[in-house]
């Protein structure tokens, strides 16, 4: 058998710079959260992002309730707030924002699942001539894995760079829908879950966040005792929650030890300052250093 002899390039040792047990840090890096509240539409993704520190909008086609709360005196029609309808506008404002003077201190994007159709439909175009069929970008969900890798990963870049270059919050809304969950370990089951159209780009964005909070209402049910197997009815929806942690129906997560549910209580203000407090803010928007 003929021997296989693997050749790897060499790299000058002047190139790689030299560390040692000086170069270990104490403490965190005082940052800006990441932060994605989902939910169904009109649970109040909106008045809670508007009322974050110094916001700035950017919407994906479509998305018209900021301009709603606006017109309707819900919310200060001084936000800044741009719609894009293509995926290179997006990533040029996102350089913008990093590269200009501006007192901007969150970013607000609204909503990503729009943004995702963006990348899909930008990379469908580019990489596989605008064919968005099992003959093109289809062809056994690649397309979504490409946009996953590729664009999605630079996008995700270009958000760390705003947070740590020109410290601004991110925070990140999505609709979401019920879905039917592919459970490995055993059936599957329906679950509310952000309306992506590819898994994977999703996957990518519930990772890197510091926080996915699930927006929603206190529902309970009830059955006739003499009644087994009717339909609970359903009661409640007055109260509001962020949820905070991963449960069967839906996806959430935080990094910060929450254990209880945040109240949104009846305004965007109130969701806003409990949430904050949770946080531990600063005045400027920034988690506390520790260092």
């Amino acid at each position: 058998m003929a021997t296989v002899t693997v050749v790897r390039p060499t790299v000058s040792q002047a190139a790689v710079p030299k560390i040692c047990l000086s170069n270990f840090q104490k403490g965190g890096l005082g940052l800006p959260p990441r932060i994605v509240i989902q939910g169904r539409p009109a649970v109040g993704k909106t008045t809670i992002a508007a009322q974050t520190p110094d916001p700035i909008f950017i919407m994906s086609p479509g998305e018209t309730g900021l301009h709603t709360l606006i017109d309707s005196g819900q919310i200060p029609a001084s936000i800044p707030n741009m719609e894009v309808s293509h995926w290179s506008n997006l990533m040029d404002i996102l350089e913008e924002l990093r590269t200009a003077k501006h007192s901007r201190k969150t970013l607000v994007l609204d909503v990503i699942n729009g943004f995702e159709k963006l990348a899909n439909t930008f990379v469908c175009e580019r990489d596989y001539g605008g064919d968005m069929t099992t003959k093109g970008f289809m062809n056994y969900q690649v397309g979504y894995r490409t946009v996953a890798m590729g664009e999605w990963k630079l996008f995700l870049s270009a958000l760390d760079r705003l947070r740590t270059e020109r410290k601004m919050m991110i925070l990140m809304l999505a609709h979401t829908g019920v879905g039917n969950h592919k459970n490995p370990q055993g059936d599957d089951f329906n679950r509310w879950m952000p309306m992506f159209d590819g898994k994977a780009a999703w996957e990518q964005t519930f990772a890197w966040s510091d926080a996915v909070l699930f927006a929603d209402y206190e529902v309970h049910t009830t059955k006739k005792d003499d009644q087994p197997t009717t339909k609970a009815k359903g009661f409640g929806g007055s109260k509001r929650f962020l949820r905070v942690n991963w449960e069967a129906a839906f996806d959430a997560k935080n990094r910060y030890g929450w254990t209880e549910d945040i109240d949104m209580g009846n305004s965007g203000v109130d969701a806003w300052a409990n949430l904050s407090a949770a946080l531990k803010l600063n005045n400027n928007g920034k988690e506390p250093s520790n260092g």
